[in-house]
């Protein structure tokens, strides 16, 4: 009960905040309405007013969150207004961009590690790559893979696995260089091959190096699967629920989008956070 008093009291600072932004986002379109009307409103009518306008420039927390429950307790999950639909579509780029992501990663780390002209060339071209905005490079994908007659998810999870292999890469490779001169001294003295050495002690090692890189590398696929919804024109998607939102002025939708993401992002962290505990526990690794 103690540790839930912190994040309560964060919560409800948040709150507080999000409430006075939203009134004080929201009061111009309120008086600029009372002044056309030669009224003079009081505070607590400007204060009920821009809790309840349909389309406020921030919306209240309370808006969202009736947004939220319209759009996934009381629509199907099988409804093209269901966040539950869109987030699925999202999530389906997400996961298949992840795999892909992390499959190149793992494989850049190991060619990395174990070779030292890859080390030199393809180290600088993987952290020059990310230098590249995600905004850029996107629609330049999806034009040239759609031109490819590839559509539909796998451009999409292409970004994902852009953004997403790069973390796996840096901690990949900081894991198998983590055992020490004597740890491999060791290893030397029992005549093991390099084969050997690499599953008996620099891939123990780098578990939780990857681990730690896999939970940057969901939430950056999430990130990239978004994007990629936006240059598409796609109507379905968390990207797609964004950006329909801005072209027509609803920023309630939006924002229950954003809230969606979130959440889904933050799911995917806490699976691989489960993941990680077991599989540390079964290789002896945890602390």
């Amino acid at each position: 009960m103690k540790s839930l008093v912190p994040i309560l009291t964060v919560v409800a600072a948040i709150m507080v905040l999000w409430y006075g932004a939203a009134v004080w986002m929201n009061s111009q379109w309120t008086l600029d309405q009372a002044a056309r009307a030669g009224t003079e409103p009081s505070f607590s009518f400007i204060v009920a007013d821009t809790m309840a306008q349909d389309r406020p420039k921030l919306p209240a927390p309370h808006q969202v969150i009736s947004e939220l429950y319209d759009t996934v307790i009381d629509k199907k999950i099988t409804s093209k207004r269901s966040l539950v639909f869109h987030a699925w579509i999202t999530l389906s780029a997400t996961l298949l961009g992840f795999v892909f992501g992390t499959f190149a990663g793992i494989l850049l780390a190991v060619g990395i590690v174990h070779n030292r002209a890859m080390d030199m060339s393809v180290m600088p071209w993987a952290i020059a790559s990310q230098t590249i905005p995600i905004l850029a490079i996107a629609p330049m994908i999806i034009v040239v893979m759609n031109s490819m007659g590839i559509q539909g998810l796998v451009p999409k999870a292409f970004i994902s696995a852009y953004l997403s292999f790069f973390p796996v890469v840096v901690g990949m490779v900081k894991g198998l260089r983590s055992p020490g001169a004597m740890q491999l001294d060791l290893m030397r003295t029992y005549h093991a091959s390099q084969p050997e050495t690499f599953w008996k002690l620099r891939l123990p090692a780098s578990m939780p190096y990857l681990f730690t890189s896999l939970k940057v590398g969901i939430a950056a696929s999430l990130v990239g699967a978004i994007v990629g919804e936006l240059p598409t024109g796609a109507v379905r998607g968390l990207g797609a629920r964004m950006l329909s939102g801005s072209y027509y002025g609803q920023t309630i939708q939006i924002w229950s989008a954003l809230i969606m993401a979130a959440v889904l992002a933050a799911s995917l962290v806490a699976i691989v956070g489960i993941i990680q505990r077991i599989t540390l526990k079964r290789m002896g690794l945890a602390q």
